[in-house]
């Protein structure tokens, strides 16, 4: 099975869920909804966040409504997005107003978190790599905020610069290691500016038990399961990608690719 989803044509983008991925905790749908269509559902046992990637919607979560949420026209506007956070157990109805993009993270909860808006003023902006290796990261739901299990960050690669770079990966949790990481399973959202463009991304293994390169297209989806997993746009496309990620811990410890880790030491 490819690790890469291609983009469907219709109002759901992409539907990935452990069954279909062969993982146990992430469930990711990408929308693509028209001004006055519906999506409605039950979170049952897992916690939603709702990232309303462009486009204005509303939310209803049982009785609490939630009106005009989201102000970007475009996922490379220099501004955060306006997400929601639905815990399990909730009856979830989300109606665009306009045209709008909407994505839904999901993981496996218990119910310890109350329903909240997550306005784009909390969220934390951040530029992190350096030359051709710079991006820039806007924190939706980090481990600093409430959740269970999910974690959601969105991320901007500017054309001709690289992501996830250093390659790292987050798929082993050996407390005794002395570089010792969380088992995090993860998809990557795609999207594209101009939106024809294309860019490369590779998840692959120590021992390439994985190995995979693939060219993502506007609206794609790779799923990560374990291995390393770095991104690069080529010149002439920004990339942006919505990464969520859920495992058995709530913590992301990553370890780098040790050939190629020499990047990162001072010269």
């Amino acid at each position: 099975m490819s690790l890469l989803v291609k983009a469907a044509p219709g109002r759901i983008v992409t539907d990935i869920t452990p069954a279909s991925a062969g993982w146990k905790h992430i469930h990711f749908k990408a929308l693509r909804l028209q001004a006055g269509e519906v999506e409605a559902l039950s979170t049952g046992p897992l916690e939603y966040c709702i990232t309303v990637l462009t486009g204005q919607v509303d939310v209803q979560v049982g009785s609490q409504a939630f009106s005009a949420l989201g102000s970007r026209a475009s996922v490379f506007e220099e501004s955060a997005p306006t997400a929601v956070y639905v815990p399990p157990g909730q009856s979830l109805r989300i109606t665009a107003r306009s045209p709008a993009d909407v994505a839904l993270s999901a993981a496996p909860a218990t119910g310890r978190h109350a329903t909240r808006v997550i306005a784009p003023e909390s969220m934390r902006r951040s530029v992190r790599g350096q030359g051709s290796n710079t991006r820039h990261v806007c924190d939706i739901l980090p481990e600093t905020e409430a959740a269970e299990s999910l974690l959601v960050v969105e991320v901007i690669t500017p054309a001709g610069n690289s992501s996830s770079y250093p390659p790292h990966k987050h798929d082993s949790a050996d407390p005794a290691a002395p570089d010792a990481e969380t088992v995090l399973e993860e998809t990557y959202f795609h999207l594209l500016n101009p939106s024809q463009g294309f860019a490369f991304q590779r998840v692959y293994t120590d021992d390439r038990s994985i190995d995979e390169a693939m060219a993502v297209e506007h609206r794609d989806t790779v799923m990560v399961p374990r291995g390393y997993h770095p991104c690069v746009a080529p010149h002439g496309y920004d990339l942006y990608y919505l990464n969520t990620m859920a495992g058995p811990e709530r913590r992301w410890a990553f370890r780098n690719d040790p050939a190629h880790e020499w990047m990162l030491r001072p010269r």
